[in-house]
């Protein structure tokens, strides 16, 4: 049975030498732009600091992927192509793309360039992942997280790629790639301007004891006085509906499937995905440390200690997801 390997998140040049040092295979990042999906302010590397943190990484043993992973503007591929010219001319292990566009770019302007499929393509079957493997020569496919282990082990059968599911960190409620939910309530989406919720339309209002939380022009949730509040994420809101306020969407939890590394690695996956590069740096190392311990302890038969990861996960809640679908 093959190692895992371990792909950890790199919001910034400190979160991405914390990983490292805490014991990532690889790290995953972005640009400071619209090209990958978390554009965020004060986030993602400039071409210098990929540079240095690629001296690093490789210096420590680590590989680095970096996510070109949002849909080009129609008409404006400038800003994609360029992403994916620097990623060749600086060195980068491999790009997580996830226009197909942009994948045939890639093939034909710079076939060494080792290539990934994002979760955001939404490739959940044999069919798809061949395609892409056959067209541009994807290697790895990141899959979307509603495939339960079972389906995942029966698409790993029938594909000839490498396959890479999330682990742990932030869930969304929609398949990837298909969200509209920011779009419609900020004109700015995930999927091409890499904001899901972005921070330019949050605001909080005071009204006596309540604080409200606002993205744009619509209220995502109030808190009674002390008790702490949320980043208005659209679908982790609280909402009435049917005379009763709750989370229609989605509940604060964290995916965590740790437990079920022995199964993931029986059904053939190749990689495991830590969410999180807009985690602090020393979320990221705590985080990292833990799957290190539990992927070593798979590989020796011993055991780990994974307590630390509840701590992490947001609400003090975990799910696993639909990794393992207990509602069918």
């Amino acid at each position: 049975m093959t190692k895992l390997e371990l792909v950890c998140p790199a919001g910034t040049p400190a979160a991405l030498r914390a990983a490292v040092d805490a014991g990532a295979d690889t790290v995953y990042l972005g640009f400071r732009d619209a090209t990958n999906a978390r554009n965020f302010p004060g986030l993602n590397f400039s071409r210098k600091e990929l540079a240095a943190g690629l001296d690093y990484a490789h210096t420590h043993g680590s590989k680095v992927l970096l996510a070109v992973n949002t849909f080009p503007k129609a008409g404006e591929p400038l800003p994609w192509h360029q992403a994916i010219d620097d990623a060749a001319h600086l060195g980068v292990d491999a790009v997580i793309i996830a226009d197909i566009g942009l994948a045939d770019y890639a093939a034909r302007k710079h076939p060494d360039l080792r290539r990934h499929l994002s979760v955001q393509a939404a490739a959940s079957s044999a069919a798809a992942v061949n395609f892409y493997a056959r067209e541009f020569g994807i290697k790895r496919v990141v899959l979307p997280r509603v495939l339960t282990v079972p389906e995942i082990a029966q698409l790993t059968a029938q594909i000839d790629v490498e396959t890479e599911v999330f682990v742990f960190g932030g869930l969304c409620v929609m398949t990837e790639g298909r969200c509209s939910l920011s779009a419609y309530a900020t004109g700015q989406s995930p999927n091409s301007c890499g904001v899901c919720s972005p921070a330019s339309h949050v605001r909080y209002l005071e009204r006596g004891s309540v604080l409200s939380s606002k993205l744009g022009a619509f209220t995502i949730d109030e808190f009674a006085d002390g008790e702490p509040a949320g980043y208005p994420t659209l679908c982790k809101g609280r909402f009435q509906a049917l005379e009763r306020t709750s989370y229609l969407f989605e509940e604060p939890a964290s995916l965590n499937i740790a437990a079920m590394l022995p199964e993931l690695a029986a059904a053939g996956v190749s990689a495991l995905k830590i969410e999180g590069r807009q985690r602090s740096k020393a979320y990221v190392a705590q985080v990292v440390r833990s799957f290190r311990s539990a992927v070593d302890a798979l590989d020796d038969g011993s055991g780990a200690d994974l307590s630390a990861l509840q701590a992490l996960s947001e609400g003090g809640r975990s799910t696993s997801g639909g990794f393992r679908k207990a509602w069918q």
